[in-house]
């Protein structure tokens, strides 16, 4: 646990949240700031700033949470056509609050919610270049996590 941390504090019940869903590894609640309504953040009860700093078993434990809140905005009533679930890794991805969290977001077409900028076409680089980037990532791949 971080002092410091907002979802360290919603954990221990020391800041207030609407929550969703709870287990012993993960804490599901809403996003004050909603994309739409609905938009729940999911956690690990464990503190991490980065994906990568998270311990395995906390690692498997938040997707299966965000998989349940997704069926649940399905079934609410609330307007919900879609799901997506955004992970931000970093301040340049756009993370603000640097405890890993899963954003579980309820959509529909025409929401406009976009991971591509407006106007930016699309980049398809050639193979040779995917497959030179794909190389790269392999041999940097850690052995274990």
């Amino acid at each position: 646990m971080s002092a410091d941390c907002i979802f360290c504090q919603i954990v221990a019940r020391d800041a207030n949240a609407s929550i969703v869903y709870e287990d012993a590894l993960t804490l599901a609640f809403l996003d004050h700031d909603p994309f739409n309504a609905g938009h729940t953040l999911v956690i690990p009860k464990r503190h991490a700033t980065h994906i990568a700093d998270l311990d395995p078993v906390s690692s498997a434990a938040i997707f299966p949470a965000a998989q349940r809140v997704g069926a649940a905005l399905r079934a609410s009533g609330l307007r919900c056509d879609g799901v997506t679930i955004h992970l931000a890794d970093g301040a340049p991805a756009g993370q603000d609050v640097f405890h890993v969290h899963l954003h579980v977001i309820p959509r529909w077409r025409g929401d406009g919610m976009r991971l591509r900028p407006p106007g930016r076409p699309p980049h398809r680089p050639p193979r040779t270049e995917l497959d030179a980037i794909a190389k790269a990532l392999r041999e940097r791949l850690p052995q274990q996590m």
